[in-house]
């Protein structure tokens, strides 16, 4: 060191620690503590250095030492906790952090260090107490706005972090890091363009930001947008191949377009980098179920339970995929169901309010529908008509709709319900606050177990009475949700019932009013006159197309000389299901050219003209399809059926039978195939059924909406009137 004091050297040191040269600042501090040991500023800095290179336990070894020759030092205690903290050792951390308050009860940073020791701990409502006094102190303090969101956010005080974010991207505009949190924040509130619109700030900031880019990709494709969203993971996984929530992120939109074989292999990578990854497990069971290998599928959903026992999607996910496999019992199915309740709907039974609605008897009801499914999707199908067709005098309608993507068909649904709730962005119990602040009597339950459910919300119990109807096969297992709306024909009286957990409530006539999306192809000759062969078809998904099944198919088609068979499904876009499909056919017997396998045809019109090819639809067992089977009826298709003994597969005996159509209804698997192939020589009576089902359709219960909604009502009026009174087995008076 040239000749200088120790004031000296110590103040160039610093000014090479300030600029980022820590090997200068090192060797400068290291001469000064060679000739003056006790040098209390160089041991300290030394060990500012040590935590800055990541080696925290000689940071805090030497911060430890400096603090021995000036234990009144509020920044050396501070920065000692900011390297204990990042050891590991919380409790530590936040106890110098406290003693660096006790000897400087003002100094910002201190409140803020403090504000993070706290949060890693996971005590947020005190992290947000230190972050807020340091910034009584220190108004414009960018990084203490945004550790105030990050506990805000983990807090599930959305609204709070937003503003918090946005307080410190006013400060401070090029902070990728905050538009990245504000992004998530506006994320989870459900305003996806505006959280797009921030990771992108983030990314214009900072290019090589992958949690920016993935969480862009992520929010694309909650909004449909695909291709973008790929293109978005993938530059992700360019700046970071081992990011595990990228591959998870990319893998997801690659199914969505079905891609299934590629969205496999990211989730099966993602789970190589992360093994205990709930999130990719469950969302590989999905890929793997709609790729109909429900065994792997099964044991993925486990798998994620394994990793977090209280993820109930995934157990809803388990639940739904039972259904699908043939041979398992429903004793054991129901008892899933019954788990499912006792790990995610019992621990919120100390929430559950006591219900202050006017127990007048005859007056207006206000029903709420709750659904992710106000939209193009099946459950639209069934609704449609109920909505409209409801008795303005007899209930006031509210629909709740857990919807990221509105269209058309939500645009028509909210033209049909007199109040319209968006629910994306809400949690659970915010959401149950909301239904019991509108005076909800009877809560409505469209979703089951199925996609985007809020089950947690009904264990909330915000109605007084609960109900589940149309969107799956089964009990929901909840102890919270009362009755559940069907039929004598799918729920038979004294058969199953001990499988359920609500009060089967069965309407008088079906479970199910049909209605069909815009204009409908005109229904056509058999498409046998024209190819000269019978063409058997089936449009349902491909979970429900197992071995067995396509055994019987096979049977069918050897008692059917000549005859083909057309399958129509999303899934069968991918070439490995095509194959699978195909070989268990060949191993059957069948040639594949009589076999022709059709992906997607996103047109409704397309889709529906696409059973202008079928002269027989086939149903699936043991999950019967449900739209799948109206709309080939509809489109003046005849669908032979197998009946089971359980609402999953009772489905078409119900649909059949509202249509005086019993004789397409079997009762065997010899009977199916018997039943498929003599219907398949009987050309006059195709004929004649392929010109009166629309007609018959139209005039039947199945499309009847006004009586539908009546019936409903009806059934509605006796659940009020049991709880205005539950001790009249006859209706309470008004």
């Amino acid at each position: 060191m040239p000749v200088m004091t120790i004031q000296q050297g110590f103040d160039l040191a610093l000014q090479h620690h300030q600029a980022g040269r820590l090997n200068e600042a090192e060797s400068i501090y290291r001469q000064i503590l060679a000739v003056e040991p006790q040098h209390f500023g160089s041991l300290h800095h030394l060990g500012l250095i040590a935590h800055q290179v990541g080696k925290n336990e000689i940071a805090v070894d030497m911060i430890r030492q400096a603090l021995v020759l000036n234990p009144t030092s509020s920044e050396a205690y501070s920065n000692l906790g900011t390297a204990l903290g990042d050891m590991g050792q919380l409790d530590e951390a936040i106890a110098a952090h406290r003693q660096a308050l006790a000897i400087q009860p003002d100094a910002p940073a201190a409140h803020y260090n403090l504000g993070n020791a706290l949060r890693n701990k996971g005590q947020l409502d005190e992290a947000i107490t230190a972050y807020r006094q340091a910034l009584t102190l220190q108004p414009v303090y960018p990084a203490a706005h945004n550790n105030l969101g990050m506990s805000l956010y983990e807090n599930e005080r959305l609204d709070e972090a937003i503003a918090a974010y946005r307080q410190a991207i006013a400060f401070r505009p090029v902070y990728p890091e905050a538009h990245n949190n504000l992004g998530a924040a506006l994320y989870d509130k459900g305003q996806l363009d505006e959280a797009i619109a921030a990771y992108r700030q983030a990314i214009t900031h900072k290019p090589d930001f992958p949690d920016a880019h993935s969480n862009l990709g992520a929010t694309l494709g909650i909004r449909g947008r695909l291709d973008e969203a790929i293109v978005a993971f993938r530059r992700a996984l360019a700046l970071q191949p081992d990011y595990p929530a990228a591959h998870n992120n990319l893998g997801t939109a690659l199914g969505v377009k079905g891609q299934l074989e590629e969205a496999i292999a990211a989730f099966r990578q993602a789970i190589a980098l992360q093994p205990a990854y709930p999130e990719a497990h469950n969302n590989l069971g999905n890929a793997l179920k709609d790729k109909g290998q429900l065994d792997e599928a099964i044991a993925a959903y486990r798998q994620a339970i394994h990793f977090r026992p209280g993820y109930s999607d995934a157990h809803s996910n388990l639940v739904l995929t039972m259904h699908y496999p043939p041979g398992l019992k429903a004793s054991v199915i129901a008892e899933e169901h019954r788990r499912w309740n006792q790990l995610h709907a019992e621990p919120l039974r100390p929430f559950i309010q006591p219900h202050t609605n006017d127990r007048t008897s005859n007056r207006r009801l206000r029903i709420g529908y709750l659904s992710p499914d106000f939209r193009c999707h099946s459950v639209a199908y069934f609704l449609e008509g109920l909505l409209e067709h409801h008795d303005p005098a007899q209930v006031e309608v509210f629909c709740y709709a857990e919807l990221a993507n509105p269209d058309a068909v939500t645009a028509r649904i909210q033209q049909l319900t007199q109040h319209w709730r968006k629910t994306i962005g809400l949690a659970d119990a915010e959401l149950a606050d909301l239904i019991r602040k509108d005076g909800i009597d009877i809560l409505v339950d469209l979703t089951g177990h199925t996609a985007n459910n809020r089950l947690p919300v009904f264990a909330h119990k915000p109605a007084p009475v609960q109900v589940t109807w149309l969107g799956y096969p089964n009990t929901t297992g909840l102890d919270s949700i009362d009755y559940r709306l069907t039929d004598a024909l799918a729920d038979p009286p004294g058969r199953g019932e001990e499988f359920y957990t609500e009060q089967l409530v069965r309407l008088p006539r079906s479970g199910w009013c049909y209605r069909p999306f815009g204009q409908s192809p005109p229904v056509g000759a058999p498409p046998v006159h024209d190819t000269g062969h019978i063409t058997f078809g089936c449009f349902n998904a491909i979970p429900k197309i197992n071995e067995a099944l396509l055994e019987l198919w096979a049977k069918i088609l050897h008692a059917v000389p000549g005859s083909r068979l057309l399958l129509k499904n999303k899934a069968l876009g991918e070439h490995s299901v095509r194959q699978r499909i195909s070989a268990m056919l060949e191993g059957a017997g069948i040639d594949p050219a009589r076999v022709e396998l059709v992906g997607s045809i996103p047109d409704i019109a397309g889709h529906l003209a696409s059973y202008g090819r079928v002269d027989i639809a086939l149903d699936t067992f043991p999950y019967h399809g449900t739209t799948t089977t109206c709309e080939a009826l509809w489109m003046g298709v005849p669908v032979v059926t197998l009946a089971g003994q359980t609402h999953v597969s009772r489905v078409g005996v119900s649909l059949l039978s509202n249509l005086g159509l019993a004789e397409l209804i079997t009762a065997s698997p010899e009977e199916y195939v018997n039943l498929a192939a003599e219907l398949a020589k009987d050309l006059p009576r195709l004929a004649h059924l392929r010109s009166t089902l629309r007609e018959r359709m139209e005039q039947s219960p199945l499309m009847d909406a006004p009586g539908f909604a009546r019936d409903i009502e009806a059934a509605y009026r006796e659940m009020w009137w049991k709880w205005c009174d539950p001790t009249e087995s006859q209706p309470c008076p008004k």
